[in-house]
């Protein structure tokens, strides 16, 4: 079975959005480092769980990463390569 390919980039917390309604969830708003200005952001669920199986949320600040994760069958070689 062949291995995904991947890239792993530094991001920060910019804020926390509330939800709309109750039957949605908290979102983390992520700019990712490097990203270009108009789409650096990232919107997620802030629910994430911890080593022991505990909810837990991003704060405000919070220095995380973000993987982009692909099928090597939904890739191509860089040009010139």
């Amino acid at each position: 079975m062949t291995e995904n390919v991947s890239t792993t980039l530094p991001a920060t917390v910019e804020k926390i959005v509330p939800p709309l309604t109750p039957a949605e969830p908290e979102k983390a708003q992520i700019a990712v480092d490097g990203g270009d200005d108009l789409y650096k952001e990232i919107r997620i669920a802030n629910a994430l769980t911890d080593e022991d199986g505990n909810e837990v949320r991003l704060k405000v600040g919070a220095k995380v990463q973000v993987t982009v994760e692909a099928d090597p069958s939904a890739t191509t070689p860089k040009a010139g390569e």
